[in-house]
């Protein structure tokens, strides 16, 4: 026995095969938060049961498997982690940011998280709840509100595509605006608060399951009904530049697109112009997660194939993007904004697939009328 785990729940390496398959141990990246579990809920955090000091795997020497019970969650990340702030009981997500490793996503997160940009209404960055400040350790810790995939739930109609794209947009013109460059903006750096479409909340570690673990999750409600506001997190790889500076150069950053054009044809050394990668990035994305797989948004393509230019001189800056989209909307109907997008690998009986199946297709309609009739707006704004 580990004597520092007086559970049992040893200290492995993550590269242990057996630590993740049996999820008796505690992987090394979750040490650090058993360690400061005590710390954390005096703070007014509390961790789920699995990274506290005195933790027994719920189902160790019961017969039963890890994955009936909520403490066999690993983390995705170890630099993040879900809580339960004990004022309110509200889930929060808690992330050490290391002062000398990452000192320009301290800066800049907290540049946008501080007045007067935190209340600008064209800030999309992810909220900061607080700042907490790891005792003797070059740590601060974020808390930050729970956040969903901006692709899950799936799109119902074109007036919620645009409407995402419209704030992906406004919040990457606020960034460029502010002399901010992403320099990360693949897909999972593009997320949504989509706490007011859920009937109940969802298991952050298994969000097919509810909060408590002991049911399925209800089925959300669609975007029309419930609009979300979208976020770009994430500012590990970000760099703030000096207004003086009207065209500053980077090397190849280590982030999740490498299909850049400028990335692909050097070993990365090459300077090339941030703003414009940040650009391509979110193309590639609306590419491959919107026009690769819906069928309805054909349209947007043009301006796609814009952000995605190869040459980065000729590639479109950010308040291109933003006017072609608001040309794109005046251009639509309302009826034309309530049309239906279809996942493109819906199958069914009595629909082919270029339609989807009839029960999606009822779905849609049903909930179409019900949006019509109560108001809701085919360019689904969330609420201020």
């Amino acid at each position: 026995m580990d004597e520092g785990s007086p559970s049992g729940a040893m200290d492995v390496d993550p590269s242990d095969a057996q630590a993740f398959k049996d999820r008796l141990t505690l992987l090394s990246g979750e040490v650090f938060w058993r360690d400061h579990q005590v710390w954390l809920a005096e703070r007014g955090y509390m961790l789920r049961p699995r990274y506290r000091p005195d933790w027994v795997p719920s189902w160790k020497g019961t017969g039963e498997r890890w994955q009936e019970h909520e403490d066999g969650l690993q983390l995705r990340h170890p630099a993040v982690i879900d809580a339960t702030r004990l004022s309110d009981g509200e889930t929060v997500m808690l992330k050490q940011v290391s002062h000398n490793l990452d000192p320009h996503e301290t800066e800049i997160t907290m540049f946008l998280a501080s007045e007067p940009a935190k209340s600008h209404p064209r800030n999309h960055s992810i909220p900061i709840y607080e700042v907490l400040e790891v005792p003797g350790e070059d740590l601060t810790i974020l808390v930050m509100p729970v956040l969903d995939y901006f692709f899950k739930p799936r799109f119902e109609t074109v007036g919620e595509v645009l409407e995402c794209l419209r704030q992906v947009f406004e919040g990457l013109q606020f960034l460029h605006d502010c002399r901010i460059a992403h320099r990360d903006l693949m897909v999972y750096n593009i997320m949504m608060d989509s706490k007011d479409m859920w009937p109940e909340p969802f298991h952050i570690m298994a969000p097919d399951m509810n909060r408590s673990f002991t049911a399925d999750v209800k089925k959300p409600f669609t975007r029309t009904a419930r609009p979300p506001k979208y976020h770009i997190i994430d500012f590990g790889l970000s760099r703030r530049y000096s207004p003086d500076n009207l065209n500053p150069t980077e090397t190849a950053p280590e982030g999740g697109d490498r299909t850049v054009p400028e990335f692909t044809n050097d070993s990365g050394h090459v300077l090339h112009d941030p703003f414009a990668v940040d650009i391509y990035c979110v193309g590639n994305v609306i590419q491959e997660y919107i026009l690769d797989a819906y069928r309805g948004c054909e349209f947007l393509k043009p301006l796609v194939d814009a952000m995605r230019e190869p040459d980065p001189k000729k590639r479109l800056k950010i308040e291109q993007v933003v006017e072609q989209h608001k040309k794109i909307i005046k251009s639509r109907w309302w009826w034309q904004l309530r049309a239906r997008v279809v996942l493109k690998d819906a199958r069914g009986l009595l629909f082919d697939e270029r339609h989807g199946t009839i029960i999606d297709y009822t779905r849609q309609l049903f909930n179409t009328t019900g949006h019509i009739l109560t108001f809701k707006s085919a360019l689904p704004k969330p609420r201020k």
